[in-house]
């Protein structure tokens, strides 16, 4: 009998499935919680309401987006295995350990974005565009000759600009009648490229220089000071577009500031652990100080979206003295 006949065993079928499976990263779909603060400002300063369909274009909206984030996520498999292949934990990775079927891989990357786009139709015109905007940058970030992730801080800008996708897919499940404020975009994109930074750092930190250089080619340009530099430019950049959005829209999340500043604090340390979760956004959850200052600041940005305090106003003049 040859190779080619001997049949699967039910153990090698159903390991094989879930070598597939475990490429659509669903326990990355944690991440989808960008999307809420898009509809809570969207429902804030568009001047709009939930309707009775609103539940199910928000369903739709945050499928679309899983759909399309497993998309990328098995094409970043698929095209990264070599790579991971030297990393001392991403090794494990199923397209790493040679245990999935390539073409049908592939077919999953396909399948994915199509259910993303179908589902994000659905909704609106807008919000097909966002996520297909998603599923770009997804193929811009991992297909060369572009693989933007080989470029230094072209890299973390190009994984952190997913943050104001996000954040528009959460926009126009609520409305599709104005664009979102720009200044809030760019605070979403710097945040993210805070965070994203920090995750560089914590894996150069644990992997060591000589081995994260082989690893990844933007870390050849890269060192320890250089990410701890750009972290701190995109916070700064972060709060200063945050700033500007809050003096036009809603001077009351300036309460947030404080909350917001504590917990990028305790980001910024966790970084520097061993094993750092830094570097596993998804497991941030197992973090208990973390989650509680997140909450807070969810609760205040989310309070102060429609609350209204008219004296602050007077505290903070939008023209000052000539």
């Amino acid at each position: 009998m040859s190779l080619t006949t001997i049949p699967f065993s039910d153990a090698q079928v159903i390991g094989r499935l879930r070598s597939h499976a475990s490429l659509l990263r669903l326990d990355h779909s944690v991440k989808q919680i960008f999307v809420l603060p898009g509809m809570v400002i969207a429902a804030s300063i568009a001047g709009t309401t939930s309707d009775s369909a609103f539940a199910g274009r928000a369903v739709l909206g945050l499928l679309a987006v899983v759909a399309v984030a497993s998309s990328n996520y098995v094409l970043n498999e698929l095209l990264d295995a070599p790579f991971d292949r030297l990393h001392p934990t991403k090794h494990q990775r199923p397209a790493a350990c040679r245990s999935i079927n390539v073409p049908l891989a592939y077919a999953q990357w396909l399948a994915c974005g199509a259910i993303g786009f179908l589902l994000a139709y659905a909704v609106s015109w807008q919000l097909f565009l966002c996520v297909l905007g998603l599923w770009l940058m997804g193929c811009a970030y991992n297909v060369p000759p572009v693989r933007m992730k080989d470029l230094p801080y072209l890299d973390v800008l190009a994984e952190s600009i997913n943050n104001p996708i996000r954040f528009c897919v959460g926009w126009y499940i609520v409305t599709s009648t104005v664009l979102p404020p720009a200044s809030m975009l760019l605070a979403y994109w710097m945040l993210g490229g805070y965070f994203m930074a920090l995750k560089r750092f914590s894996e150069y930190r644990q992997i060591g220089a000589e081995s994260a250089r082989l690893y990844r080619r933007s870390f050849v340009q890269y060192t320890e000071e250089s990410l701890l530099v750009s972290a701190l430019f995109y916070a700064a950049a972060a709060m200063l577009f945050f700033g500007a959005f809050i003096m036009r829209y809603r001077m009351e999340m300036i309460f947030a500031f404080p909350f917001i500043a504590l917990l990028m604090a305790v980001y910024f340390k966790l970084a520097f652990a061993c094993e750092s979760p830094v570097q596993h956004p998804e497991k941030l959850y197992r973090e208990p100080l973390l989650m509680v200052l997140l909450t807070v600041c969810s609760t205040v940005l989310i309070v102060t979206s429609f609350v209204h305090f008219p004296w602050l106003a007077q505290l903070f003049p939008k023209s000052g003295l000539r």
